[in-house]
């Protein structure tokens, strides 16, 4: 059999294989696999497979663990690999969840579990090999929505079987999980009110910009200089002059509006979502095709006709990135705004910094990160089934 510059036998090595071999190498050699401490805030102990179970037990799953990392390596089909993927993320999930069995004792019942590098390296690059799946599959908006809910259910089946429950960040959720949903909401709350605000106001002025050149020519920069604030710096500004206000109208502090909580936070993030959307609609109309503009005002129809029923439907794929971009930051920046008040995950993060507990910043950190990226891939698909329509 002849011997090709990809390998031996006709097997061909996959880029995107190359790079999860190196990394699952460099997870299981260099990195432990997860962090054992005798209590929630003292430093921890990094363990490899091989320090946690038998040595039976370690070779068989290192032994699958390579077996699917050599197949990432070697060229195949894109279904294949998607459903090879899944198995090694769910073989990883599992292993987490066997590791406290393993070593919490009824003689260290204070003992934490926490995942340590060399599994965060290790669920990266597996992510990594189905997100490569997905792309090489074309999964259509449909399918990635699909697949989102695919991925929520296995999370949600693994948390409801107690498989993770001796984790240390799972006992971080029991003692705070009368605060958890109430923070959740909160945030949820914060970031789509704020998202929802700067639709209602960017839009409008996204199409005054769009109409007049003289009005794009200030109101633009303007937002581009707010976009420059950093975020803790924007929360201090807003907290004097609501302050001030809930001060000399008690009014509104007796509606929240006050120099600290959920009042400053909102205004915050509306101003920094405002430049995006504003922005999208801008470049939006800028790609409306001549032709189609033409031929409405060609049909006689008066501008507000053109706008909602040419203009804005045209422009609303457009329009729709920028309001995911809008989101997905909004969802990052709302966790500062547990610093003033504001709630949502960040209270986790702070007080787990405060507290040196890594496993209460994992609580706020995670939910956020996985919020994120579910909002990324519904507006997505959204943006995608826009484009479809149009």
């Amino acid at each position: 059999m002849p011997v090709t510059a990809h390998g031996a036998g006709g097997l061909r090595i996959d880029k995107v294989g190359a790079l999860i071999a190196a990394l699952a190498l460099l997870a299981l050699v260099f990195e432990p696999f997860v962090t054992f401490r005798a209590n929630r805030i003292v430093s921890g102990k990094g363990l490899g497979l091989t320090d946690i179970f038998t040595a039976g037990q370690a070779w068989a799953f290192l032994a699958v663990l390579a077996t699917g990392v050599l197949f990432a390596l070697l060229r195949s089909r894109p279904a294949l690999r998607f459903v090879v993927g899944v198995v090694l993320l769910l073989t990883l999930c599992l292993l987490l969840g066997l590791v406290p069995a393993h070593l919490v004792t009824a003689d260290n019942p204070l003992a934490r579990v926490s995942p340590a590098g060399g599994f965060w390296i290790l669920f990266f690059a597996f992510s990594v090999l189905v997100t490569d799946a997905i792309a090489k599959l074309s999964f259509g908006p449909v399918q990635h929505l699909l697949a989102l809910a695919l991925a929520a259910a296995a999370i949600a089946a693994i948390l409801s079987s107690g498989l993770w429950s001796g984790l240390s960040v799972m006992l971080e959720y029991a003692n705070h999980a009368d605060t958890f949903w109430l923070e959740a909401a909160r945030h949820i709350e914060l970031v789509t009110g704020s998202v929802a605000a700067a639709v209602l106001v960017g839009v409008p002025l996204g199409v005054a910009c769009a109409k007049w050149s003289a009005l794009r020519a200030v109101a633009l920069p303007v937002l581009n200089i707010v976009q420059t604030i950093p975020s803790i710096a924007m929360y201090g500004l807003m907290m004097v002059p609501l302050g001030l206000l809930a001060a000399r109208f008690p009014l509104l502090d007796a509606l929240g509006i006050r120099g600290i909580g959920v009042a400053p936070a909102g205004i915050a993030l509306f101003l920094y979502s405002l430049l995006p959307v504003a922005a999208s609609v801008v470049v939006g109309f800028a790609q409306l095709a001549r032709e189609s503009v033409e031929a409405a005002v060609a049909m006689g129809m008066t501008p507000r006709q053109r706008l909602f029923a040419i203009e804005l439907p045209l422009a609303l794929p457009v329009i729709l990135t920028g309001v995911r971009i809008v989101l997905v930051q909004n969802i990052g920046l709302a966790t500062v705004a547990a610093l003033i008040g504001g709630g949502g995950f960040g209270t986790f993060v702070f007080q787990g910094l405060g507290q040196a507990a890594t496993d209460l910043v994992l609580l706020g950190a995670v939910p956020t990160i996985a919020l994120g990226l579910a909002a990324a891939i519904v507006f997505n698909a959204v943006t995608e089934l826009a484009k479809r329509r149009h």
